[in-house]
């Protein structure tokens, strides 16, 4: 008979040397009393070691000194025993690492597996997979933040504050932001359903987006009239002061005289890059922020620019600019005096840090607030602009998916959209009620002769999207915070 070690047992010793078993026990029986008196001295010499020089002596010696784990322990190893099923420890161990994330209640605070940390470290890198949109996790919800320029998302009419309620039917409902980001995205070429919540809307939007690559090319630079050029600075990723610095020689080879810094629809991202960006726009030895860690402590970043611009400059924000792209715009205005124009900021006033695991996974914690040079917090308030300047109605409305079918006697909030997306194109659909009646079938028919669409008085496929089409020309033809921005640099422009 064999013991769990694989040794002979104590009585198959017996049996094999009966005259030598009585002498046998004696000596384990000493071995073993000897082992109990040599574990009581240890045990008084670690207390005496502990009582003379402290906690930092013993460390290596005693137990677990997070007692509080011990209610962990116990789940852990209960669930791995006696479950009625096999688990998967390392499921198990990310479901706890997650929990306790999820009890800090700070959407920004997450745990990452491996799969979901990759998916991270992409979204900061050259390009990747998916429809182009930051989310956040708030309440429970996920929601959108801005869409990436030039996106799938943004060409579908996502907008930020948009709630993604489902992803191809699957309810997206207490998921971390980063769960959700797996959801969303996927291969280029591949379409994905979702359905969204906006304030104003009555009901759920549905929308069907085809994923694409999403490059990470993060500044877009032209020239306006009367040397006035933009440069719009959609995220804040490796290489994005870079980028801006090269279009500003660009334009400055064009004969800039003024520019306008568009930092809309700009989810923010790296830290240091924001800094960065500010600091080509601040006199040196200005503050550009300030971050404050739990006990206090403040530590103060400042301009080393060495060549500051020498030409008028504004800054457009709006609803969709979060983050780092807020560092930019309220250290500018308090350490540059340069006007913010546009709609007040998203708000968020904390920074976050990732810590990888060995095994790929990670997690992202807010580790500080950031503060403003003048020691302002905008979290969950947002930076009002100095000049208030608001798009036009039309910028703001919903998408519609191209495989719905709107056509006579339709009723819905779709056909409402689409009526006035028409009366903004400049047709006449009658009353704009949401009720598909002949003026509007009358107003599709004209817009589809003039974009060459087979006139079918039928809003579906190409007339839906030549009628978005249409929409976002007219936005940009007609951005009146743009407008609003040449005419106060005009004004400086010398």
């Amino acid at each position: 008979m064999k013991n769990e070690s694989g040794e002979a047992s104590v009585e198959e010793e017996n049996q094999k040397q009966p005259k030598e078993a009585g002498k046998f026990i004696k000596i384990k029986k000493f071995t073993f009393i000897m082992g109990i008196f040599l574990l009581i001295f240890l045990t008084a010499g670690i207390t005496t070691i502990a009582l003379t020089f402290g906690d930092e002596k013993v460390d290596p010696l005693a137990s677990n000194k997070h007692s509080e784990f011990e209610k962990l322990y116990s789940t852990y190893d209960t669930i791995k025993d006696n479950y009625y099923e096999e688990i998967d420890q390392d499921k198990l161990v990310d479901g706890a690492i997650n929990g306790m994330i999820k009890s800090l209640d700070d959407p920004y605070s997450t745990y990452m597996d491996k799969k979901e940390a990759s998916s991270f470290h992409e979204s900061i890198s050259s390009s990747f997979e998916g429809i182009g949109a930051e989310i956040q996790e708030q309440d429970g919800k996920i929601m959108v933040v801005s869409p990436i320029k030039g996106s799938p998302a943004e060409k579908a009419g996502v907008k930020p504050n948009d709630i993604i309620l489902s992803v191809d039917g699957k309810s997206l409902e207490g998921l971390s932001s980063s769960e959700a980001v797996l959801k969303i995205r996927g291969e280029k070429g591949t379409k994905v359903d979702l359905s969204i919540t906006r304030a104003g809307e009555p009901e759920p939007i549905a929308l069907t987006i085809k994923r694409d690559t999403i490059p990470i090319e993060t500044v877009y630079a032209e020239m306006l009239d009367d040397g006035v050029a933009k440069i719009q600075v959609t995220s804040f990723s490796e290489h994005t002061v870079k980028e801006l610095e090269t279009a500003l020689n660009d334009m400055s080879k064009k004969d800039m005289k003024g520019l306008i810094l568009d930092l809309r629809g700009n989810p923010g991202g790296l830290l240091d890059q924001a800094i960065d960006m500010a600091s080509l726009f601040i006199p040196n030895g200005e503050v550009v922020l300030q971050v404050e860690e739990r006990s206090g402590k403040k530590d103060v970043f400042k301009s080393k620019n060495n060549g500051e611009l020498k030409i008028p400059v504004v800054v457009l924000i709006d609803d969709g600019s979060a983050s780092a792209s807020e560092i930019v715009a309220a250290a500018v205005s308090e350490s540059a005096d340069i006007p913010l124009i546009g709609v007040k900021s998203f708000g968020k006033g904390t920074v976050q840090t990732a810590q990888d695991f060995d095994d790929g996974s990670n997690f992202k914690y807010t580790a500080a607030k950031w503060l403003t040079p003048e020691g302002n917090w905008i979290h969950k308030k947002g930076i009002m602009p100095d000049i208030k300047v608001n798009l036009p109605d039309y910028a703001s409305l919903p998408y519609i998916s191209p495989d719905k079918e709107l056509k006579a006697s339709d009723s819905s909030s779709e056909v409402k959209a689409a009526e006035e997306m028409l009366k903004a194109a400049g047709y006449n659909p009658g009353k704009i009620d949401g009720f598909f009646d002949e003026e509007t079938t009358s107003a599709v028919k004209e817009f589809q002769k003039e974009q060459k669409v087979k006139e079918t008085g039928i809003i579906k496929d190409d007339t839906t999207v030549k009628l978005m089409q249409v929409i976002r020309e007219k936005i940009l033809e007609n951005d009146t915070q743009v407008k609003k921005a040449v005419e106060v640099l005009k004004k400086e422009i010398k």
